[in-house]
């Protein structure tokens, strides 16, 4: 298996969990995981497991800028991945 899609399957678990873990403890009223580090995670690879975590956990999804960024995070890595793709490398 390619490199790119094994860091893409771990980002997405790792972001998955992370937007799971925040709304256990949100329920919880313990300390919070900082939405940058949620939106950090997805912008780096990881917006199809935090989009996953936002509509499986119902969280996150009253924020506008998840509901806007999170999304075009995933159009943004889909033309990356088609990029690279075209040119061989994935």
């Amino acid at each position: 298996m390619h490199a790119v899609w094994i860091y893409l399957a771990v980002i997405n678990a790792v972001t998955f969990i992370l937007f799971a873990d925040d709304k256990r403890r949100a329920r919880r009223h313990k300390w919070r995981i900082r939405e940058a580090v949620l939106l950090g995670f997805s912008a780096a690879g990881g917006a199809c497991g935090g989009l996953a975590g936002m509509l499986l956990c119902h969280h996150k999804i009253r924020k506008w800028y998840f509901v806007v960024l999170v999304p075009t995070f995933i159009i943004a890595h889909l033309a990356v991945l088609i990029l690279l793709h075209r040119q061989g490398i994935v």
